[in-house]
C-alpha cells in the first residue's frame, strides 16, 4: 500500500511539474481567450477613416460610402465574430494638415483600433510618423505611392495595390513594343504620388527615356486650371501622352486636349479610370481611346453578372449603394478594401490587438473576389504591398475593354 501511494505521489509532482513547464501555454491553444486593444469590445470594433468628401477630391468620397455601405452588410449579418464594425470616417476636405488633427481624434477620442483605407498619398505621408509612434496600424491604405512598401522603417503601415511606379513603368514599356518612335509628353502633379508615376516612366524607358521624352511638366491640386500644360504640352509635338493627372485633372487634361485638337495616344492612372466619376465629365466622345490599368473584374455586361461574385457585388450595389452610380469605379475599391479588412478580422479571431493585427496582416493570402483571376493578394513581413499585379485596358467611348494578359511589378 505505502508502495502505491508513493507512486501516486510522484506521478502528482511530475503532473505538476509538466504542468508548471508548459501549461501555461496549453490553455492559449485549447481556450478561446479574448485580448482587446482600445476599440474592441465583445460586441464592436471601432475603426477610423480619412476620406475627401470635400474640396478638390470629392469625388473619392464615393469610396468611404461603399466602404460604409459593406460594413452595413457585414454588421446586418451578425458581423465579424459576433463583433459589429462601427465605421467613423471623418472628412479631410482634401487637406493633408486637416488629415492629421483628425488622425489624433480618431486615435485619442473616438479609440478607433486602426486607421483604415485613408485616402491620398499626402495624406497618408502626414499621418504616418504619428500612427507608427503611436503603435496604431495603418491599413490598406488608399494611396499607391511606392513611399508605403516600407515595413522596415514603417512597420504600422500597409498599401493595397500595385505602386504609382509599376504603372508608369508599365505604360512605358507598352510604348516601346508597339512605338518605339514615339515622342512623350507628361503631365504629373507636383508632389510624391506625380513623381512616382514620372520615375516609372523613365524606369520603363531606361536609355530611351531622354530621346522619347519630349516634354514634362507639372501641375498642383491647388490650380484652377491646367489649360496652360495642356497647350504647351501639344506644342511639343508630342504623339503620346502620358496624363499621370489624378481624378478631376485627368478630367481636365482629357477634355482640354481633345477641344485643342490634339489626339494622341493617351495615357492615364488607375486612379481616375471611373466612367461615371471623370470620363463623363471630360466627355465620352473625348475619352475615346483613353489607355489605363484596372485589377478588378468587368460588371456592367451580361456575360459578366455571370459570374457569381460579380451577381454578389452588383446586388450588394443594388441593395447598400443604391444611391450611387455603378459606373463609378470607386465604388469596387471600397467594396475590395472592405472585403480584405473583414477576412484580416476573421484570421485575427479572439485576439483584436493592434500588435495581432499587423501580425496577422503581414502573412496575408487571400481570395478577393472582386479581384481579376490571377491576380493575387498575398503580403510578407517585408512585403507590405498585397497587389503587384494588373492588366491594361482602353475606353472605347462606352465602356472599357481590357487587352493583353496580366503585368507583374
Amino acid at each position: 500500500m505505502v508502495t502505491k501511494r508513493r507512486t501516486r505521489r510522484q506521478r502528482v509532482r511530475v503532473l505538476l511539474a509538466l504542468a508548471a513547464m508548459f501549461g501555461a501555454a496549453a490553455p492559449l491553444r485549447s481556450l478561446p481567450d479574448k485580448k482587446y486593444d482600445p476599440g474592441v469590445s465583445d460586441t464592436e470594433i471601432k475603426i477610423g477613416n480619412i476620406m475627401t468628401y470635400t474640396g478638390w477630391a470629392s469625388q473619392y468620397g464615393a469610396i468611404g460610402r461603399a466602404e460604409a455601405a459593406y460594413f452595413q452588410m457585414i454588421n446586418d449579418r451578425g458581423g465579424v465574430g459576433g463583433r459589429k464594425i462601427d465605421f467613423i470616417s471623418l472628412d479631410s476636405a482634401s487637406d493633408s494638415a486637416t488629415a492629421l488633427v483628425l488622425a489624433h481624434k480618431l486615435v485619442e477620442e473616438e479609440h478607433a483600433l486602426l486607421i483604415f483605407g485613408s485616402l491620398g498619398t499626402d495624406t497618408n505621408l502626414a499621418i504616418r510618423p504619428y500612427l507608427n509612434d503611436q503603435r496604431v496600424p495603418q491599413l490598406f491604405i488608399d494611396t499607391s505611392s511606392s513611399a508605403f512598401n516600407d515595413p522596415a522603417h514603417f512597420p504600422w503601415t500597409m498599401g493595397f495595390d500595385a505602386s504609382f511606379r509599376s504603372e508608369g513603368a508599365a505604360y512605358a514599356k507598352y510604348i516601346l513594343q508597339i512605338k518605339p518612335d514615339a515622342k512623350i509628353a507628361i503631365l504629373f502633379a507636383n508632389d510624391d504620388s506625380g513623381r512616382d508615376y514620372l520615375a516609372g516612366a523613365h524606369d520603363g524607358l531606361a536609355s530611351k527615356a531622354s530621346a522619347m521624352i519630349v516634354k514634362e511638366l507639372s501641375y498642383s491640386p491647388s490650380d484652377t486650371t491646367i489649360d496652360g500644360q495642356i497647350q504647351a504640352l501639344r506644342e511639343s509635338g508630342a504623339d503620346v501622352f502620358l496624363n499621370f493627372a489624378i481624378g478631376p485633372f485627368a478630367t481636365q487634361a482629357i477634355r482640354t486636349a481633345y477641344d485643342l485638337d490634339w489626339h494622341p495616344m493617351q495615357f492615364i492612372p488607375n486612379a481616375s479610370l471611373s466612367v461615371a466619376a471623370f470620363l463623363e465629365p471630360a466627355g465620352l466622345e473625348k475619352s475615346a481611346g483613353v489607355i489605363t490599368n484596372a485589377r478588378s473584374k468587368g460588371w456592367l455586361r451580361d456575360f459578366e453578372q455571370a459570374d457569381p461574385e460579380v451577381r454578389d457585388f452588383v446586388s450588394w450595389m443594388h441593395e447598400y449603394n443604391a444611391q450611387a452610380s455603378l459606373r463609378d469605379q470607386n465604388n469596387v475599391a471600397g467594396y475590395e478594401r472592405a472585403e480584405a479588412l473583414v477576412e484580416l478580422f476573421k484570421k485575427c479571431g479572439n485576439d483584436l490587438t493592434r500588435a495581432n493585427v499587423m501580425r496577422q496582416a503581414s502573412h496575408l493570402d487571400l481570395t478577393v473576389p472582386m479581384l481579376r483571376a490571377g491576380i493575387k493578394f498575398r503580403t510578407t513581413p517585408t512585403d507590405f504591398q498585397p497587389i503587384h499585379q494588373f492588366f491594361l485596358m482602353q475606353f472605347d467611348g462606352a465602356r472599357w475593354r481590357s487587352f493583353g494578359g496580366i503585368v507583374s511589378d
